[in-house]
């Protein structure tokens, strides 16, 4: 490992003296081009004998060093690639430095018209603001520009899985218009697809419990909707579920709200999003007793 981080620390020293003689007057005028060239092929062998050394901050920054000379000669592709590579190397020692990579590498492929691959990197972001940083709002605002992107390339499955991810969040900071709308819409997309359609029942159990957080005759009346709209969900166990749900609540009944999702969870578990959801709603209507 220490052989590999002197061996790297040696080719940034001389992709140094490399630029050092290429910013020279001589250096201008006999080929100050192809010593950058040399420099960035230099700090990119540096940057993989950090990342053997496991020094993922050396590597990261070598990684950039060779990106903005790619710039400064016009290579657009090998900086943003350069920058993504530095991306990966940031995640595992600084978040935040690696957030800033990814957005120079996104910033050059939206200039390029590159707008898918930018969006999967807008995903990467979204993931690290979402696991490494905890921040949702900007994980959301990253799934958000993705979706978009990949909408304009016509990825639609691409652009759902996002949005989906918008959605969860959305309903976990109680903005249930906008998870309602992006359920519902993935809901009915997923039925126009043969490989989808049995996941349409699962978007509408999700909008459902949306509508049950504010009002359990909405959330009746959606569960109308679906059962119109969606075969698989009128004949699922979620549709029964929620029904029987709406009746406990309609009763004041809140034990047999509670022996319900009991019941549905022993045969299918339920995740913490669902869980959450469940115990929100219980609580609001104990707390308001008019929603019932």
């Amino acid at each position: 490992m220490a052989d590999n981080e002197q061996k790297a620390m040696q080719l940034v020293a001389d992709a140094e003296k490399k630029l050092r003689s290429a910013q020279g007057f001589l250096g201008q005028l006999f080929g100050g081009s192809s010593k950058v060239e040399e420099a960035c092929e230099l700090y990119t062998r540096a940057a993989n004998m950090f990342k053997m050394a496991k020094k993922w901050s050396a590597a990261g920054s070598a990684f950039c060093e060779a990106a903005s000379l790619h710039q400064k000669i016009d290579s657009r592709h090998n900086a943003a690639s350069c920058y993504v590579d530095a991306g990966n190397c940031y995640k595992k020692s600084d978040p935040l430095e690696a957030v800033n990579c990814l957005l120079k590498a996104i910033e050059i492929y939206t200039d390029m018209g590159r707008f898918t691959i930018a969006a999967k990197h807008h995903v990467t972001v979204a993931e690290i603001f979402e696991n490494e940083i905890a921040d949702i709002e900007k994980a959301v605002s990253h799934y958000e520009q993705a979706a978009d992107y990949f909408k304009g390339e016509e990825s639609s499955s691409s652009a759902n899985k996002c949005l989906l991810n918008v959605a969860k969040y959305a309903a976990q900071l109680e903005q249930y218009d906008k998870a309602i709308e992006i359920y519902e819409q993935v809901g009915t997309s997923s039925m126009e697809s043969s490989l989808l359609k049995y996941s349409a029942k699962d978007h509408f159990f999700k909008a459902a419990l949306c509508h049950m957080c504010v009002d359990v005759l909405n959330a009746q009346h959606a569960v109308n909707r679906y059962e119109e709209m969606c075969p698989s969900f009128s004949d699922s166990r979620e549709c029964k579920l929620l029904k029987t749900l709406i009746e406990k609540l309609e009763e004041q009944d809140l034990d047999g709200f509670t022996d319900a999702v009991k019941e549905y969870d022993s045969i299918s578990r339920l995740d913490q999003w669902y869980t959450n959801m469940l115990l929100r709603i219980k609580k609001t209507v104990q707390e308001n007793p008019d929603l019932r």
